[in-house]
């Protein structure tokens, strides 16, 4: 009899944990649809390529600078490890999750996500926590930046989060059970349409403008991290007109920048040199640049990255050269696709391509 219950235990235990593996998978959502930005950070895992730089942020990174293009045009490889409002505490443990596997010879931090140490919805953590691979590193990003009404538990067993979501189940959480597309160029998310800046409402004052100390102790952090490793740390404010970047945060970000030697470049300040035309190259009213703001700003930044010891000289021919093409040709046919739908909608500016 005692057998017996053994051999019922072993066949009931696999079968069970087969079965919630299998409902956790389903009710998990699968960003495939509208809201794809939740599928950034697990992407990386899928790269065949060492890289020559990393950047690191929120929507300021991964709408901002185009990979295709600073492998294209200097031969540079890299990475755009970004997600929807990115905290610099996450932008930590994702750059010492991406020096596990390799070592890259700059690292760009976006300093937008200084304005903001604590998350303010679960979901933003969620598009950045959920997609990490379980380490040490996503244990204690998870601890450092959960809410206050968010539990552990739930992020090491998320069929405890989302397990009444079987009411808003879709057709993609059937289609994508298994196998996912990819949405993004390298961590770049491409944007063909245009939409001109336009008006934005006056900024309200604010009581105090100081950076949060926690955010300083990692933005630390990630400095000497970078100086362990020998890696030349950049940092970057993107050229977005809202909000506002205010001038008391920018000159916080400059006296660190000094006082620790590294290069701070403010895109807006920059923008003529960069060649910005916000009446073309954004596709939002000027929050975020479209695929050729982007393509200007990977241009700009590709002449900075070709300064940095061992960046760039790749063989031609070679196996990076090999993944690198095949790249490209990806963002060719999306950048195509969606010049010809949005052309079709009569979205596409007719000065877009010049």
């Amino acid at each position: 009899m005692k057998g017996r219950t053994i051999l019922w235990f072993g066949i009931l235990l696999p079968v069970s944990a087969a079965v919630l593996f299998l409902l956790q998978r389903l009710l998990v959502p699968k960003y495939m649809g509208r809201v794809v930005e939740g599928a950034f950070i697990e992407e990386y895992y899928d790269e065949k390529s060492p890289h020559d730089v990393i950047i690191l942020g929120d929507c300021e990174v991964y709408e901002n600078l185009s990979p295709a293009v600073l492998w294209r045009e200097y031969g540079i490889t890299s990475y755009i490890r970004g997600s929807a409002q990115q905290l610099i505490p996450q932008s930590y443990y994702l750059l010492e999750d991406t020096l596990k596997s390799e070592t890259p010879g700059a690292v760009v931090v976006s300093v937008s996500a200084m304005q903001q140490y604590e998350q303010d919805n679960e979901t933003y953590n969620r598009m950045t926590l959920d997609g990490m691979r379980w380490s040490a590193s996503k244990l204690r990003s998870i601890r450092a930046t959960m809410m206050e009404d968010e539990y552990l538990i739930e992020y090491v067993f998320p069929i405890l989060r989302f397990h009444s979501r079987w009411r808003e189940l879709e057709e993609d959480d059937f289609r994508y059970f298994w196998d996912r597309r990819q949405v993004t160029h390298s961590g770049y998310y491409m944007r063909a349409d245009v939409r001109p800046a336009g008006e934005f409402p006056a900024e309200r004052r604010r009581s105090n403008y100081a950076f949060d100390d926690r955010a300083w102790q990692y933005l630390e952090k990630i400095r000497l991290l970078c100086q362990e490793k020998g890696i030349t740390l950049i940092l970057m404010k993107a050229p977005s007109l809202y909000p506002a970047w205010h001038e008391q945060w920018e000159q916080q970000i400059e006296d660190y920048a000094g006082q620790h030697g590294l290069m701070y470049v403010n895109c807006i300040e920059q923008k003529d040199d960069i060649g910005i035309d916000f009446s073309t190259d954004t596709y939002d009213g000027g929050l975020h640049m479209n695929v050729y703001g982007a393509e200007k700003m990977s241009r700009y930044f590709g002449e900075i990255f070709a300064q940095v010891p061992g960046v760039g000289n790749w063989p031609e021919g070679g196996s990076v050269s090999e993944i690198w093409e095949e790249k490209c040709r990806f963002y060719d046919e999306m950048k195509a696709s969606q010049e010809e739908e949005f052309e079709r909608l009569g979205y596409l500016s007719q000065f877009a391509g010049e």
